[in-house]
């Protein structure tokens, strides 16, 4: 039976071969697909139009499950159903790449409304909402949405003084560009690197964006913080040059962590804090499993009523969290991650601690850092101690 555009409400599975285009970062270690540069602008239109459920796509032989996101405008249309963009790998492919995705699903026109559109609590805008209005109109995608590509989800304006990149009309090359400035504090910061506040003798580690320093009052000795040297307030506000130093202090700190006999613990809490801070945690092999920490750290949400969501393990905290948004944060060494989006009070000790607890570290009474104070002499000794562990890993080294 035909419906009128007005009787529209969406299908429940889309199939197509190719990518939509800016579906969304893939986000993985190896990079393998980025949307910013392959895919369909055609398939992104079919899918703004069309409003599936359930997108699947495999032309680009990567399997990748994208958060779900949202087919109105919120405050501004009716609301209406999330859909899903899973991408799925080829057969038998030698790297063992998921190609199968079993699901159940009742089709739309026998749900209810109100079950139709109820939105998925880690939902995000739709990745097409502009191309896709320009791309119905014949008209051909703009490089500077491509260039805006990491901001995709929730600002895609110029305001924060990015620029286009350069057409060579200067005759310069097109891809030199000036070493941009990092952001300063307003006032007093005691991440800086620059600042006079920062207690230099706990740093171990400089790289050219960010730098490691031992945590005051750490829950072990090698308890480490990856931090941006510039002022940034959260992993959502990092430029992409920070994030990839980043990501390279993480997994060179797994595998220094893995050689010692332990697995790492990450997390970020963006709330009253005014400088990036990644907490890194090493927990004995001994102690528990991966399991056993993403256990407790459900637990103990749970009893303290916070809403401690998992997401798929290639998403970035971009995608979820818009920039100035406060929001907890726990990465373990799986890749899996927990996610709590801060709309009120939150325990400012919560992830020291659940890694205290009898559970997985049993140092419950280091839960909180200002007890686990130490003197310079002790903080400094740490220090030269993991400088000395840690060179043989060091890639800053290597440049």
């Amino acid at each position: 039976m035909l419906c009128s555009a007005s009787q529209f409400k969406g299908v429940d599975i889309l199939l197509t071969s190719p990518w939509p285009k800016y579906v969304g970062s893939f986000g993985n270690s190896s990079g393998e697909v980025d949307t910013k540069n392959c895919g369909s602008a055609l398939i992104s239109s079919l899918a703004m139009s069309l409003k599936p459920r359930y997108h699947f796509a495999a032309l680009e032989k990567s399997y990748y499950e994208r958060l779900p996101y949202r087919n109105h405008v919120v405050l501004q249309e009716s609301a209406q159903h999330a859909t899903r963009f899973i991408a799925l790998a080829n057969v038998g492919n030698p790297e063992k790449k998921k190609y199968l995705y079993a699901f159940s699903i009742v089709p739309m026109k026998l749900m209810a409304v109100a079950e139709l559109v109820k939105q998925p609590p880690d939902v995000t805008e739709n990745p097409y909402r502009d191309s896709g209005k320009q791309a119905a109109g014949g008209k051909q995608i703009p490089a500077p949405q491509e260039e805006s590509a990491c901001q995709f989800f929730f600002d895609l304006s110029e305001k924060q003084g990015r620029k286009r990149p350069s057409t060579g009309r200067d005759n310069k090359p097109p891809h030199a560009k000036q070493p941009r400035k990092p952001p300063q504090p307003p006032g007093p910061c005691w991440f800086c690197l620059a600042s006079p506040e920062v207690e230099k003798h706990l740093v171990v580690n400089i790289g050219t964006h960010c730098y490691l320093a031992l945590a005051k009052g750490g829950l072990s000795d090698d308890h480490v913080l990856i931090l941006p040297i510039g002022h940034y307030q959260s992993v959502v506000e990092l430029s992409a040059e920070v994030v990839e130093e980043v990501e390279k202090y993480k997994a060179t700190l797994q595998r220094f962590f893995k050689s010692r006999g332990k697995r790492c613990v990450l997390f970020e809490r963006n709330y009253r804090s005014h400088h990036l801070q990644l907490q890194v945690i090493p927990v004995p092999l001994s102690c528990c499993a991966t399991d056993d920490i993403k256990d407790a750290f459900i637990t103990q949400a749970q009893e303290q009523q916070i809403e401690l969501l998992e997401i798929p393990e290639h998403s970035d905290i971009k995608q979820i969290a818009q920039p100035g948004a406060a929001y907890f944060y726990v990465e373990l060494d799986t890749g899996e991650k927990l996610f709590h989006r801060i709309k009120k009070n939150f325990p400012l000790q919560f992830g020291r601690e659940v890694l205290a607890s009898e559970a997985i570290l049993n140092i419950p009474e280091k839960a909180d850092w200002r007890q686990c104070q130490t003197s310079k002499d002790e903080e400094e000794a740490l220090a030269r101690r993991f400088r000395k562990d840690f060179e043989p890993f060091d890639f800053t080294l290597d440049d």
